[in-house]
């Protein structure tokens, strides 16, 4: 028979995501396929412990969201033998698992900012998802914009600056106010699921929106606001990159954006159209924007390309890339997936060979100077 593909589930983490890395990793974890995968359960908690967990455990409650128990044992991440990784325990028992790959089903800084895939790195372990350079780009919100724009990706409006610059006295309320009209969207620069976000309609309310985002980050951004629809498109990595249709996110009424709440605290929060209700020039328009995105940032894997479509001129804005997109039950990326004919199932095992074959490929690659 053969040997199956051993896949670390790594989630948590000590982001502002964290509790919903628990629901996304819940999720991989029951739907990845065990005649190709040996599961094995690894958590990264709040104070930065790594432990492993008992499947069996996992399996029998059924929970939509993992908990961390404190009796797992801790472990660490070592370099493996053959191209393979090796999880290692810590409180000197001899137990020692190797694994192919890890599938890091983490959200946020120290996540999926390309801190953890500098460690996955340097233990030349296989990892889905973005490498080092795309995984930080993506992260940060200014640096993605920057990008886009030399692609010639339209991006709406902004200024980003650091708390240090503001705190000098280098960007005034009045500089900003200059250069944007209200409403604007004051953003942390580096997290993700609308975490620290806030829509400012008079500037009065500026410097509260600016307070509340350094307490996220070092750098934000403020962005003018545009009417627009709120467009997401999925791509997965291949060759060619597989491209979903879009879907369009509608915040209900009492949510004034599609916020934090809006989408995990609030079951309404908002109603989804799956596939997008635009026209099938706009469908195409989106979709090779977001291929264009995807390919601009260097991305592997896959990742959530998020656009606004101004209601009044028609023109897409691209908001934000997520390399590690949400896997929750009600998560877009796998939904889109879904709609355009891969399976939650098929979509896991595609990304772990995707993993294993750029890992390959790497490890192919010449480290000396042969002349």
């Amino acid at each position: 028979m053969t040997e199956k593909t051993r896949v670390a589930v790594l989630y948590g983490g000590r982001s502002g995501e964290h509790e919903v890395s628990l629901r996304s990793a819940a999720s991989v974890i029951r739907h990845l396929d065990r005649d190709r995968f040996e599961v094995i359960p690894v958590s990264i908690d709040k104070a930065g412990r790594w432990q492993r967990h008992d499947l069996r455990r996992i399996t029998q409650t059924g929970d939509e969201s993992l908990s961390i128990p404190a009796e797992s044992p801790e472990v660490r991440l070592a370099q493996g033998a053959e191209g393979r990784a090796a999880l290692v325990g810590l409180d000197g028992a001899p137990a020692r698992a190797e694994i192919d790959v890890v599938f890091p089903v983490l959200h946020g800084p120290l996540c999926e900012d390309g801190t953890l895939q500098g460690l996955l790195e340097l233990t030349e372990t296989a990892y889905v998802g973005s490498g080092v350079m795309a995984s930080a780009v993506g992260m940060d919100k200014d640096v993605t914009k920057r990008l886009a724009g030399l692609a010639g990706i339209p991006i709406a409006p902004y200024r980003a600056f650091t708390r240090r610059a503001y705190e000098r006295g280098d960007i005034s309320l009045d500089d900003i106010a200059a250069g944007l009209t209200l409403p604007v969207f004051v953003k942390p620069c580096n997290m993700g699921s609308s975490v620290g976000i806030h829509k400012v309609k008079d500037w009065a309310d500026l410097p509260a929106a600016l307070a509340d985002a350094f307490r996220y980050d070092v750098k934000v951004l403020v962005e003018q606001g545009i009417d627009a629809r709120e467009i997401e498109v999925a791509v997965l990595d291949g060759d060619p990159p597989f491209v979903s249709v879009a879907s369009e996110l509608n915040p209900q009424a009492h949510h004034d954006f599609y916020s934090y709440a809006a989408k995990y605290l609030d079951p309404e929060g908002a109603s989804v159209d799956l596939p997008a209700n635009i026209g099938a020039e706009q469908m195409e328009r989106v979709r090779a924007l977001a291929l264009r995105a995807f390919e601009a940032l260097e991305c592997s894997g896959m990742a959530r390309v998020d656009f606004f479509l101004d209601r009044k001129g028609g023109d897409f804005y691209l908001n934000e890339v997520n390399t590690l997109p949400g896997f929750t039950s009600i998560s877009m990326y796998p939904q889109m997936m879904e709609a355009s004919g891969v399976p939650y199932p098929e979509l896991l095992t595609r990304l772990v060979d995707l993993a294993l074959e750029r890992h390959r490929t790497r490890q192919g690659l010449k480290r000396e100077f042969v002349g």
